[in-house]
């Protein structure tokens, strides 16, 4: 029996909040991996990693408040919670594949799509590992040419988001590249639940068609999105930039090419425990007599 299935129970809601859920993941994600282009080696790893955490919180969060929204007439819904916190280091892992290779090769042709597509097929994965995890007495199909189009929508995105981060400066650009981002995986969302259709087991126990709460689930990942911004609001670097970020006539300025972070600028003379005696000119010649 073809069960019915409504995926905006609660109207406009659902969709609006996961789609703002994708959103702040992804401008975590894009500054972060933003900012580790103008850090110390040492450092650079632990940008990229808040980066992919981030991206892949927002995209697991934004799945499952969709989720809240999905119901099939006449049974009820269950997660299997191994499958469901499996998707979430699934798409945690391959994203951070992803921006670690874009992180350390720049915004070459290469790095871009190999960081995409591997990005891009992580977001896929998490989305239909998740709806794995569902338990209903009935049957998933999905329709093979509809599937094919959201990975490709991922894998885009992914992509252009990826070129983004490395390549867009500013705060309000990037923000408008997690707008994007955010746009384009709520498609893929909605893109994968187009394909669906559910098969009602003959005995299928009766139900209310309702899912069960999802909200304890989100807490975590919830919790770690709001730490994440406010390690982005309490860093200047993260929204003002350095100044001579965008200046072509300064040393690594717009000359460099995408992706590689500017030389730092090491004062020729001075002590560090005299900061003001640090400057670049060169020192006055020595009166004669003296050496």
């Amino acid at each position: 029996m073809q069960g019915t299935i409504d995926g905006f129970s609660y109207g406009a809601v659902t969709p609006v909040a996961a789609f703002l859920m994708a959103c702040l993941g992804a401008a975590l994600g894009l500054r972060c991996t933003n900012r580790s282009l103008r850090t110390e080696r040492s450092f650079k790893a632990g940008w990229l990693a808040l980066g992919a955490t981030s991206i892949g919180s927002g995209i697991w969060t934004m799945h499952f408040i969709a989720m809240m929204g999905f119901s099939v007439d006449g049974v009820s819904i269950g997660y299997d919670m191994p499958i469901t916190f499996a998707s979430l280091g699934v798409a945690v892992a391959m994203v951070g594949v992803g921006i670690f290779i874009v992180g350390y090769r720049g915004a070459t042709r290469m790095a871009l799509v190999t960081g995409g597509t591997i990005t891009g097929l992580g977001v896929a994965t998490m989305h239909y590992l998740g709806m794995a995890g569902m338990r209903l007495d009935g049957q998933f199909e999905y329709d093979t040419f509809t599937v094919a189009l959201s990975v490709v929508i991922a894998v885009v995105a992914a992509t252009t988001a990826l070129w983004a981060a490395v390549s867009v400066h500013g705060f309000l650009p990037s923000l408008g590249a997690s707008v994007v981002m955010g746009v384009a995986v709520s498609g893929m969302h909605y893109t994968g639940m187009a394909a669906l259709s559910v098969h009602l087991h003959p005995d299928a126990v009766a139900g209310d068609g309702s899912s069960a709460p999802l909200v304890p689930l989100l807490i975590g990942p919830a919790c770690f999105l709001i730490l994440a911004a406010v390690v982005v609001m309490f860093d200047p670097l993260m929204v003002m930039g350095t100044p001579d970020w965008d200046d072509p006539g300064a040393p690594g300025g717009a000359g460099r090419k995408p992706g590689i972070p500017a030389q730092r600028q090491v004062p020729r003379f001075g002590t560090h425990a005299d900061p003001a005696s640090f400057h670049s000119r060169p020192r006055d010649p020595a009166p004669p007599g003296e050496w």
